[in-house]
């Protein structure tokens, strides 16, 4: 069955964040190339034990330094090593010092062995979901106008706290999850859902996309309220070259635009974040001029 949330479509990069001179000018590239080509955001992965990544919240805080329109957003933000209501506060500054182009997303944690080896706590899965949930909770809070917060959880608390600053535009708070339970919580009270094409397929996202929908209906939410983002990785070969018939995200830019336009008509996702090949400014040059403006006008035919 066929899923179209009628949803506007974005396009947005995700580049690396690897700290050595040669990739660090290529992030920078790319950056630019989204910047100039009109694309909406830019998600930076976010592994603080990882060593060969710079700090992420100090180059999403330079990403929006060095532009003037394109919206950052952590793709996703690692939860058990960064404490929620410093974050919070990390988040609305990031949203005050650029006009408003910060996003949230944030996620519960993986890669549990080098989280502990930096420090922070092994949470078994259900934990590592409570903790997520109520990290939420304590966000809102701190984003909050009440004089002062109180929040007693079993992994985050609040004791009288005076919260601010706060955001100056509506900030979403996106989750990266896949769980059938924090799918539902998506749908519940979350603004957005993150998810990677290598990880969560076409053939997995109706299943998906049916917990966050019942989670909706739930709260008495309009599904389509849930922005639903889709990272890509692949290589646009250009017009009519060969790529991989088995892979259209290994291909030229007919079969992206075919490939988008039905994870958009078909398949329920509305915003698209493209991990360039090599970190190539070259293809999120393609990606911006000649693969999201087809989508978009193929997308608005098929509508209309």
């Amino acid at each position: 069955m066929s899923t179209d949330y009628g949803r506007e479509i974005a396009f947005g990069v995700f580049p690396s964040p690897n700290a050595d001179p040669d990739s660090l000018r290529r992030t920078w590239e790319v950056v630019g190339a989204a910047e100039r080509g009109g694309l909406d955001f830019a998600g930076f992965q976010d592994h603080p034990y990882q060593r060969r990544h710079l700090d992420t919240w100090s180059l999403m805080a330079t990403a929006l330094a060095r532009t003037e329109r394109l919206r950052v957003f952590p793709d996703v933000a690692n939860l058990p090593l960064r404490p929620p209501a410093v974050m919070a506060k990390n988040a609305a500054s990031l949203d005050v010092l650029s006009g408003g182009r910060f996003e949230l997303g944030l996620g519960a944690g993986a890669f549990w062995e080098a989280i502990e080896a930096m420090g922070g706590e092994r949470l078994t899965p259900r934990e590592a979901a409570d903790s997520l949930l109520e990290a939420m909770e304590v966000i809102r809070l701190m984003w909050s106008d009440q004089r002062s917060v109180r929040f007693e959880g079993e992994h985050h608390r609040l004791a009288g706290v005076k919260p601010g600053p706060a955001p100056v535009h509506d900030m979403g708070i996106w989750l990266g999850v896949a769980g059938p339970r924090l799918l539902g919580a998506v749908g519940r009270g979350a603004d957005g859902w993150v998810a990677s094409h290598a990880y969560v397929g076409p053939d997995r996202l109706p299943q998906a996309h049916a917990r966050i929908d019942a989670g909706a209906a739930e709260a008495d939410r309009d599904p389509a309220s849930v922005r639903r983002v889709y990272n890509l990785w692949g290589t646009i070969t250009g017009h009519g070259v060969q790529g991989d018939p088995g892979d259209p995200l290994r291909g030229p830019v007919e079969a992206w635009v075919e490939a988008i336009t039905g994870f958009v008509l078909e398949h329920g996702m509305d915003t698209f974040v493209l991990g360039p090949a090599e970190d190539s400014a070259a293809q999120v040059d393609l990606f911006a001029a000649e693969v999201a403006p087809a989508v978009r006008e193929a997308v608005r035919a098929a509508r209309t």
